[in-house]
């Protein structure tokens, strides 16, 4: 083989080692993302719960305009998404609040932790905060 075959090889597997490494750094974010969307929806999904509670009459099992003695639901509290058990703190009365916390399965952007989200459930409105 001549200089100029020799070469053209080397370059090409620099270009497809570059080419693997980016495609491995795309597709570690994207899990990362999808991760944190799913923690995401989970936790819409308890907070529908939560008001929904709040809204509904003692008399028919719900909370009676307030959040007191809402629970997350035991099959809830870790889902496939969610590597660790959902927190919820619970501050009740006419203007209760909930403040849910889920932890991913994927590793955040700090890179050491998995993806964090916290959403506050008041009883008109849902309020999200990413913070991994």
């Amino acid at each position: 083989m001549g200089q100029q075959q020799l070469l053209l090889i080397v370059l090409g597997v620099i270009i497809v080692g570059i080419a693997v490494v980016v495609g491995i750094n795309v597709f570690t974010a994207s899990a990362s993302q999808a991760n944190r969307d799913a923690v995401v929806a989970d936790l819409t999904n308890l907070a529908a719960m939560a008001q929904q509670y709040y809204r509904k009459p003692v008399a028919l099992g719900g909370g009676g305009n307030d959040f007191t003695g809402w629970t997350v639901p035991a099959t809830l509290v870790r889902t496939a998404n969610m590597g660790a058990d959902v927190t919820a703190t619970i501050v009740g009365g006419a203007a209760g609040t909930v403040t849910l916390v889920g932890v991913g399965t994927e590793t955040g952007n700090d890179n050491t932790n998995g993806v964090k989200a916290t959403m506050t459930v008041t009883a008109t409105g849902v309020t999200t905060v990413i913070n991994n």
